[in-house]
């Protein structure tokens, strides 16, 4: 299959504005005086707002604030005190670095890159687990993310969330896990965004064990190495692009793992990837599919993942694609299985390895049936 004209890793776009390239240490021809002169394309200016509720950012003054971070949770000089809900953010091209928090009560939330390539449009930070904090102690895996979303109603479009940290600048820090963003909130939507980082990039979760979020993700590009799509959460991953990165401080396969659902026993409905592709940087057969997450906060987490109708590359091991995080939950006792899956990563040569949907069962897993009352494909995506 043709690979789509995405980014190969963080550290090297095919396309990068200057905001972005500024940002990442990266080469870019400069923005063009049109962009520059007007930095929210159609969505209008602070001027000439989309509706009562909109708040322009613009890294460099010309919008209502120059963060996220500001918009999405501070008190707006625009609109008075507070915040609150059903707020739309219009973010225009730059490299915000920073983190981000949406709490629960900035519900029915809409952020949007004004250029309308995700490229354009970055946040990003870099802390990870074992990140020192100033007041002492470290950051964990979940204050590692560089945005959190609690919200309900959440949809972004043409977004980059990013998290930088490297293991090679920090070898002396061993919790690796670095979040580009946590999803808690149901009905959070994410369609055309981008997603990079390396360990636990992606972490797609709930507010609480017994809440089951559900998430949508379409037309996303997702990278990274280690477990970089994990959590809880009842997530649709449809016609998205996955990418297993390169490992050059590993001597042998395996070298890491993309989907490690932690899906609660009594969540019907955990993973679901459905005509997307999983392309690699790393030597053929180098990755596993994925691998069961039971949380010591969850022991009795029986995760689930179905991957269907979805090109699987080279980088994806066929003969043994599922590994065990812990002996004591093996991925056989677990909720994993395929559908008319293709590419050379998809082979099934041992079949008790490789868990198939009969037709029947291919019928209940669909997105409507992951998603029930909520249909995100319908909301202008």
């Amino acid at each position: 299959m043709p690979s789509p004209q995405l980014p190969l890793s963080r550290r090297g776009f095919l396309v990068a504005g200057a905001g972005v390239a500024a940002g990442l240490g990266l080469a870019a021809a400069p923005a063009r005086a049109a962009e520059r002169a007007r930095p929210f394309g159609r969505y209008g200016s602070p001027h000439r707002r989309l509706t009562p509720g909109t708040l322009y950012v613009d890294p460099h003054g010309r919008g209502d604030f120059t963060s996220v971070q500001a918009a999405a949770g501070g008190t707006s000089r625009a609109f008075g005190t507070g915040g609150g809900s059903g707020r739309t953010l219009v973010i225009a091209p730059g490299t915000y670095r920073e983190t981000v928090l949406l709490d629960v009560t900035r519900t029915e939330a809409t952020w949007i890159g004004a250029s309308e390539d995700p490229r354009d449009v970055v946040i990003v930070h870099d802390n990870a687990n074992g990140t020192p904090k100033p007041g002492g102690g470290t950051y964990g895996t979940s204050g590692s993310a560089t945005t959190t979303v609690q919200a309900d109603g959440f949809t972004a479009r043409w977004i980059t969330f990013a998290n930088d940290w490297l293991r090679a600048d920090h070898p002396d820090i061993t919790g690796t896990q670095a979040v580009a963003i946590k999803v808690q909130g149901d009905r959070s939507s994410f369609i055309g965004c981008r997603f990079l980082g390396h360990q636990d990039t992606l972490y797609a979760d709930s507010t609480a064990l017994g809440a089951f979020a559900r998430q949508y993700f379409a037309h996303c590009y997702v990278e990274g190495d280690v477990d970089f799509v994990f959590g809880r959460a009842t997530a649709v991953f449809e016609h998205c692009h996955f990418r297993t990165l390169n490992r050059t401080d590993l001597a042998a396969a395996p070298y890491g793992f993309v989907f490690a659902p932690s899906t609660a026993v009594a969540n019907p409905r955990g993973y679901l990837v459905t005509r997307s592709r999983v392309s690699s940087e790393a030597p053929d057969g180098s990755y596993k599919l994925a691998r069961p997450w039971v949380p010591g906060s969850d022991p009795t987490a029986r995760p689930m993942l179905t991957v269907r109708e979805t090109w699987l590359g080279p980088g994806i091991d066929a003969v043994a694609p599922y590994t065990n995080m812990s002996d004591t939950h093996p991925w056989q006792d677990q909720r994993f299985a395929e559908y008319r899956n293709t590419g050379p990563g998809s082979v099934i040569s041992v079949p008790a390895n490789r868990p198939q949907l009969s037709a029947s069962e291919a019928e209940s897993a669909t997105r409507e049936a992951y998603l029930g009352d909520w249909a995100p494909w319908k909301e202008g995506c």
